[in-house]
């Protein structure tokens, strides 16, 4: 599966984004889909990933509340909803599948990436 990751942008701090995931090649609802995202200077981390049907979430405490992510396998798009963005989340964000049948949070079991969006939030 291929996939593209894109609506990052420059946003004030209390303002919100939403970033989406277009899959192309398999079936999209074969694979968990995750985001991760990597500030300057530091490593991937795991942001949030939904199960095949959607019907299961998992998020990072550091964005629970803030962040929702969902997806369409109709449309074979997957979205991430950021509101009350603030500096600390600006790093590029990455949409992610995986085969597994488990939500992972480890960046290791997911196989495909797209190239990322970059999300900038000012104070």
């Amino acid at each position: 599966v291929q996939l593209q990751a894109f609506g990052g942008g420059l946003v004030q701090a209390g303002g919100f984004l939403r970033l989406s995931c277009a899959a192309s090649g398999r079936t999209f609802s074969s694979y968990v889909m995750g985001w991760f995202r990597q500030a300057p200077g530091k490593g991937r981390e795991f942001v949030a990933a939904v199960s095949r049907s959607g019907s299961s979430t998992n998020y990072a405490d550091s964005v629970k509340g803030r962040f929702t992510i969902s997806r369409d396998n109709a449309k074979n798009t997957g979205s991430l909803q950021l509101n009350s963005l603030r500096p600390e989340d600006t790093a590029v964000y990455y949409c992610a599948a995986s085969t597994y049948l488990t939500v992972y949070t480890q960046s290791l079991k997911y196989d495909y990436w797209g190239q990322g969006t970059l999300v900038t939030v000012s104070s």
